[in-house]
């Protein structure tokens, strides 16, 4: 399908936001806000979101990518994922304002802006799904347990890890510093009492996105990168907590892994089908 993509700046807080909306010449009454995780702009690594963008535009469905304030073109202070609500909340604003036509808005966000959207969407009606691509819930304990688990356990099995140390070009004193610094992150070596460091701790932020997903009533798409280690700690978050697991498990929600894909998808096969999949999903309900 023909479509064509305007420059939309609107307010957010006193602060000017620009985006880039791609609209079909017959717009689907679904769109999708693109949220961009990191520190990144709505382009995204690779053109990843501008080839999001015009995939689903060329199947009907129209899109915003934004930068939130203090990124990209934006202006105003950059923040926190956790404290991207207002933007969040203009975007959809206008991006229904500049589609007459459309009636419901999806969120799709990578990385920590598949956080934000789930700390987002319950409290805005007009966001009916989410698209969740290896979503962040980074804490030093879970990144270090991931870490051991799903990389040092494949470099034991790499080949040319034993070539370099049988040439001698391993440097192995440092390679285990490295390791005892994250099994220490990962088992706690030199916390204080464990009563009283849980009696203080805030709740942590794996505990809170599930809070925050749990009060949404939309649909869930969830979107997997075998060989990337954001998404491997989210799903070993996911596979230690009872609630994260009834919570994937909910008929609401669907799921996609490209086995793989690395946390970007950079390769175009691998961005083509989240292309598909996400237009397919969108078309399903």
């Amino acid at each position: 399908m023909d479509y064509r993509e305007d420059v939309l700046r609107f307010d957010c807080g006193g602060d000017a936001l620009f985006g880039i909306v791609s609209v079909p010449a017959q717009p689907a009454r679904r769109a999708v806000l693109i949220v961009v995780g990191g520190p990144q702009y709505r382009v995204g690594s690779h053109r990843q979101f501008t080839t999001l963008a015009r995939g689903l535009a060329a199947q009907g469905i129209a899109s915003l990518r934004f930068d939130y304030r203090g990124m990209g073109d934006s202006h105003g202070a950059m923040r926190d994922f956790e404290v991207v609500g207002d933007d969040l909340r203009a975007a959809v604003d206008n991006l229904l304002k500049a589609l007459p036509g459309v009636e419901e808005v999806v969120i799709w966000g990578l990385c920590d802006g598949a956080s934000a959207a789930m700390f987002y969407a319950a409290g805005d009606p007009r966001v009916t799904g989410l698209v969740l691509l290896n979503p962040w819930v980074r804490t030093s304990g879970g990144h270090a347990k991931a870490t051991i688990k799903h990389y040092y356990r494949a470099r034991l099995f790499d080949p040319e890890l034993w070539k370099k140390i049988l040439r001698g070009q391993f440097n192995v004193a440092a390679a285990a510093g490295s390791f005892l610094r994250i099994a220490g992150a990962a088992f706690g070596k030199g916390k204080g009492g464990a009563a009283g460091a849980a009696a203080a701790a805030p709740v942590a932020l794996p505990d809170r996105m599930q809070a925050a997903l749990a009060r949404f009533r939309g649909k869930v798409l969830l979107i997997i990168s075998g060989a990337d280690l954001t998404a491997q700690e989210f799903l070993d978050t996911a596979a230690g907590s009872d609630k994260w697991q009834a919570l994937l498990a909910a008929p609401q929600v669907s799921r996609q892994t490209l086995p793989e894909a690395d946390h970007t998808f950079s390769r175009r096969i691998w961005k083509d089908q989240v292309v598909n999949w996400t237009g397919d999903w969108l078309r399903s309900w």
